[in-house]
């Protein structure tokens, strides 16, 4: 959102939005994430990478573009984490988190003990690790591309499959489901961002995420220099980890989610004292902080 247009929703001001890009088919988590966002006044585009959502921002394919960034199984999604450091300048405009509940789906007629492949994204597999090796012990396992492919592709293979994806998925296609909430924990969440041209215009409850990592050579100390600059001012550090700078083994880009809008005084200030202790510096965004029960969508 263009600096100066306020919304009070937690996501992105319909106002502004045309369309939203995610990670396709229909029927995905992405869907879902981009649907908590535009809801009924947005149109929607689906992609097959999460690359291909970046670019079709980029290029005025679509207005906004929804990615998974976290989950609370499987930790960050490193795919958004490298496009954000590495690919693109393209900023966070919003957050949401959605409950991610796992169904076990196949053709009809296929029964649990006679499932010889299982199709599932990676994540998804992932989460399901105790179902799997409990349920489904010695299946072959083939990695789909999303959620909503995996029960497509389960129904066109002519063995027994069977596929790991959303119910909006395998009622699109058809699909028998076989069991429900297979993930390994019943509180499984994936936290989604919002990518734009402009980050938000503060609303008084914000996050700002941003990278760095350092040119010179390793000292003792220069991380804990860099994040005191946001302890000593009182600014709260809510996530806090490294990615391989791509560069030289053992070198590393630290990635880190604060409370607070860089545009205010102090986040600024504390920014710029960062960025002047270390070498690469890039913010993300600054954007509404997704809080459980507050609408995530746009007023």
């Amino acid at each position: 959102m263009p600096s100066g247009r306020r919304s009070s929703g937690y996501g992105l001001n319909i106002a502004m939005m045309n369309s939203i890009a995610y990670l396709g088919p229909p029927g995905s988590y992405s869907e879902i994430a981009a649907l908590a966002y535009g809801g009924a006044a947005a149109t929607y585009v689906p992609l097959a990478s999460m690359p291909a959502v970046v670019t079709a921002v980029e290029t005025g394919a679509a207005t906004a573009g929804v990615l998974p960034i976290e989950n609370v199984l499987e930790g960050s999604v490193t795919t958004t984490l490298d496009l954000l450091i590495h690919e693109t300048n393209l900023r966070i405009t919003g957050e949401t988190v959605i409950p991610i509940r796992h169904y076990l789906v196949a053709r009809a007629g296929i029964a649990l003990h006679e499932v010889k492949v299982l199709y599932g994204h990676p994540q998804s597999l992932g989460q399901c690790r105790r179902f799997i090796e409990r349920c489904l012990p010695g299946v072959a396992t083939v990695a789909s591309l999303s959620n909503s492919a995996a029960p497509a592709e389960a129904l066109a293979d002519e063995r027994p499959a069977a596929a790991i994806g959303t119910l909006r998925a395998a009622e699109r296609v058809g699909a028998t489901i076989l069991a429900s909430d297979i993930q390994d924990r019943t509180g499984n969440v994936t936290r989604f961002i919002a990518l734009g041209r402009h980050d938000h215009a503060p609303t008084g409850d914000d996050k700002t995420s941003f990278c760095f990592g350092f040119d010179r050579e390793d000292r003792p100390g220069a991380l804990v220099e860099a994040l005191y600059e946001l302890a000593s001012v009182g600014i709260n550090m809510t996530k806090l980890e490294s990615r391989p700078a791509r560069e030289v083994l053992g070198q590393y880009i630290f990635l880190v989610d604060i409370n607070g809008h860089r545009e205010e005084p102090a986040v600024a200030a504390a920014l710029e004292r960062i960025r002047a202790k270390t070498g690469l510096f890039k913010v993300f965004g600054s954007y509404p902080r997704w809080k459980e029960g507050v609408g995530n969508g746009c007023d």
